[in-house]
């Protein structure tokens, strides 16, 4: 910063800063105290504080709520729970960034050096990923862990994410370069048996974190993009599907839904995210309860990050759930 030329005294420089600041004076007030003008005071308060007489500091802020996130692990079985306060009445799309600024540096330290990473898409995945400190010892082999929903690769998807990420780490990126769905099964086996794909896989299984968005079948990106339609998106309900990762529909008791649709996704298998030791859903807003509760029952959601109110909600949803659970069998004696 070049320094401002001035011909100020210390005097003056103490005076306005001690009204302003201290005194809690409006700048026209110091300007009459100070004898100067009303905009010569933002200078003088500036020169004070390039010259230390004005320090400002911040008392450090807590941005996670750790009672929540140790009853997030006692309740729901969880080995990792970041909880992020937020205030009220933040827009879908602030309340992701809230999300991704405060729980980065907490979720950093989960990534092991030279570990291998599954990476899904999602708005909240890429406001992680992209505050996520830049690092060159980490060094992961990031890899794609479902295909691309349709032509129009945007920011939000598993392929820019992924490769944003392994740049800010240092990494190496996998990709997955099929479609994310096909229209019929033996088209997907055919794409499972080629080298590309297979390699793909051999990394998945050597996965020792994932992060995985947890949607709904309403929500889901698949039908927002319209390629989830008809008598697909028919089949899942009567299927029961209450959740969804990675294109994988699953029901409330955590099992995917047996359609068509399960034999036409590319993407990593539920079985498979049940094998990594770390599969960390990123979610914010609370709309997604039964969902987490259904991939947590299921066994391929082992931990979270999300939202103070989204925590809440689920934390009373899991409560309903043991208390409906603890009254069935109490009238089957």
């Amino acid at each position: 910063m070049i320094p401002m030329q001035n011909n100020y005294s210390d005097d003056q420089l103490h005076l306005a800063a001690r009204l302003y600041y201290v005194e809690g004076m409006g700048q026209n007030e110091v300007a009459k105290f100070v004898k100067v003008s009303q905009a010569k005071v933002s200078r003088l308060l500036a020169l004070a504080r390039e010259r230390g007489i004005v320090r400002i500091t911040v008392a450090d802020y807590e941005p996670r709520d750790r009672e929540l996130e140790a009853r997030l692990r006692v309740q729901l079985g969880f080995s990792a729970a970041i909880v992020i306060k937020a205030p009220d009445g933040l827009s879908s799309d602030d309340l992701r960034k809230t999300i991704g600024l405060f729980a980065s540096a907490a979720f950093e330290s989960l990534i092991q050096p030279k570990g291998v990473i599954a990476i899904a898409g999602g708005r909240t995945i890429h406001a992680l990923a992209q505050n996520i400190p830049e690092s060159r010892n980490k060094l992961p082999v990031v890899v794609q862990s479902m295909g691309s929903v349709d032509s129009t690769v945007s920011t939000f998807d598993a392929q820019e994410i992924g490769r944003m990420l392994s740049q800010r780490l240092g990494g190496s990126f996998v990709a997955m370069n099929t479609p994310a769905y096909v229209h019929e099964k033996k088209m997907r086996d055919a794409l499972l048996a080629l080298e590309q794909v297979r390699v793909v896989n051999t990394h998945l299984n050597q996965a020792n974190l994932a992060i995985v968005g947890v949607g709904t079948l309403d929500n889901s990106v698949f039908i927002e993009r319209g390629v989830l339609k008809g008598q697909d998106i028919a089949d899942l309900k009567t299927a029961g599907a209450i959740g969804e990762i990675c294109g994988r529909f699953f029901d409330a008791s955590g099992k995917e839904c047996a359609t068509s649709w399960r034999d036409r996704v590319m993407s990593v298998e539920l079985g498979q995210l049940a094998k990594i030791p770390q599969v960390i859903g990123v979610v914010s807003g609370s709309d997604r309860s039964a969902s987490i509760l259904a991939a947590a029952a299921g066994g391929f959601l082992k931990g979270l990050v999300i939202d103070e109110p989204g925590a809440r909600a689920l934390l009373e949803a899991a409560a309903q759930s043991d208390a409906a659970k603890s009254k069935t069998k109490k009238s089957k004696k």
